[in-house]
């Protein structure tokens, strides 16, 4: 562990109570209508129990349908946290974030076609565990590529710099690269396919709602802090083992099941 992500971890004990503590936000959690293993059900009330949590984005893969039925169970139960809808996306150079989309947004697009779509969609879109060797991620120079276009609307938001899933030389690299160049907003999120890691990373900004979430990250003033560590023992092995076969067979069909619907309606014609 380096010292930055020490001192992010003992600011995180430190904001866990008091009524002054930035708001958080997980801003990539999974459900069981993707390859998760959590319906939206079980993760809200875990959340709604452990109050750590202010908001929760709702990011499955390649499909908005999961977010949009989180959106129907959220607001049967009146929780105290708000909820963003969303997807992670599959682009030809690696997976973005679709935040407060509530309509779907066609994968294997270029980077720049995705964000702009997003954008049209009245979104914000989100570069997740950026470098990383893990995931299909996006890498260092086509980032650098995709920022040098002088268009604005082709630009991803923000940045997510806290994923325990990522936390080595590229979150170091891309940390420093966006320090010293980009400039983005800075998020963190979970990525949570299991309920037990709901809030390892989140996002910190003044104030508690979405709505105050969304204008930070427009004003590029959060940040994206580790929070607590789940071992995989807590986890067990049966069920990562059983997460596994889900994400090779749920989520290819996420991805492949619309090109092949339209394929076939063209073919039909």
């Amino acid at each position: 562990m380096t010292i930055e992500e020490a001192i992010r971890l003992e600011t995180d004990a430190e904001h866990r109570e008091g009524a002054g503590r930035p708001g958080r936000a997980d801003l990539q959690v999974h459900t069981a209508h993707g390859d998760a293993m959590g319906s939206a059900l079980e993760i809200f009330e875990a959340v709604e129990a452990a109050g750590v949590l202010d908001v929760v984005a709702v990011t499955d893969h390649d499909d908005v349908e999961g977010a949009l039925l989180a959106r129907e169970v959220h607001a049967q139960r009146g929780y105290a946290f708000d909820l963003v809808t969303g997807i992670e996306v599959t682009t030809r150079q690696g997976h973005l974030l679709a935040l407060w989309v509530d309509e779907p947004v066609r994968s294997f697009r270029s980077l720049e076609e995705t964000v702009a779509r997003i954008h049209e969609l009245g979104g914000l879109a989100v570069v997740p565990h950026p470098f990383s060797m893990l995931t299909r991620s996006i890498g260092r120079r086509r980032l650098e590529r995709n920022l040098a276009v002088e268009d604005a609307a082709v630009h991803p938001d923000a940045i997510e710099l806290a994923n325990p899933t990522s936390f080595g030389w590229d979150t170091r690299r891309a940390r420093r690269l966006n320090r010293e160049r980009w400039r983005l907003a800075v998020t963190g999120g979970s990525d949570a396919h299991f309920t037990e890691l709901l809030g390892a990373a989140y996002t910190t900004f003044d104030g508690r709602t979405a709505s105050e979430l969304r204008l930070a990250i427009e004003a590029r003033a959060t940040e994206g802090v580790l929070g607590k560590k789940v071992s995989m023992a807590e986890i067990g092995v049966r069920r990562l083992a059983h997460q596994q076969v889900r994400g090779l067979s749920v989520t290819p069909r996420k991805v492949l099941g619309p090109p092949l619907r339209r394929l076939a309606g063209r073919v039909r014609r």
